[in-house]
């Protein structure tokens, strides 16, 4: 796993073996950050069910100001540390232990972490196979739409299989879809409707 361009090109990160996290493929990551284009630069970036940090990490290497990975799993989250000191880049990025379908998505400290201007949030493909209401992953993207946690024009990034069963709340707009082999990647904005609680 490398990262594709930008400040760290070409650098190696270090994987998850097994099945326990889903590395992006560099093809799909590359059509991904080239739809992005510049929108990341000088942005706060979440990076939910982070692995080891391919997205996330990319988002810094191409610019972003800083960037929240978070991680459950526990050898993912220890490569994930061990990748970001092995950048040089603890100031810029939090390695946050959390559960992504409980979190308030606002980690506490200096400097402040959000409200972000992009999220890429990659659970599990069991998790969103069937994305509806009452799910958990539901909820969470819900949570995600906060204006405490997104900026106004803030992009929300989620991969889901191909053939997934998608229903996102209706805080969510789609942007644009974008099919790569067997996986779905869909980029969605917050819809007007959203206001603060």
């Amino acid at each position: 796993m490398r990262i594709v361009a930008g400040e760290f090109r070409r650098r190696k990160l270090l994987a998850n073996p097994g099945e326990t996290t889903r590395p992006i493929t560099d093809r799909a990551k590359v059509m991904l950050f080239d739809w992005l284009g510049k929108f990341l630069r000088g942005k706060r970036v979440g990076d939910f069910f982070a692995g080891t940090g391919s997205l996330g990490i990319e988002a810094l290497s191409r610019g972003a100001d800083r960037v929240v990975l978070a991680e459950q799993d526990h050898s993912a989250f220890e490569l994930l540390r061990e990748n970001i000191a092995q950048l040089g880049v603890q100031d810029r990025a939090l390695c946050w232990r959390v559960d992504a379908l409980r979190t308030s998505f606002k980690p506490k400290g200096d400097p402040p972490w959000c409200p972000y201007g992009a999220v890429f949030f990659d659970p599990p493909y069991s998790m969103t196979q069937k994305l509806r209401p009452g799910q958990p992953t539901f909820a969470a993207l819900e949570r995600l739409a906060s204006p405490a946690v997104m900026e106004p024009d803030g992009m929300l990034i989620v991969r889901t299989s191909r053939d997934a069963e998608v229903q996102f709340p209706a805080s969510w707009s789609t942007e644009h879809l974008m099919e790569v082999s067997s996986m779905a990647i869909h980029f969605l904005t917050r819809t007007s409707a959203v206001e603060a609680p």
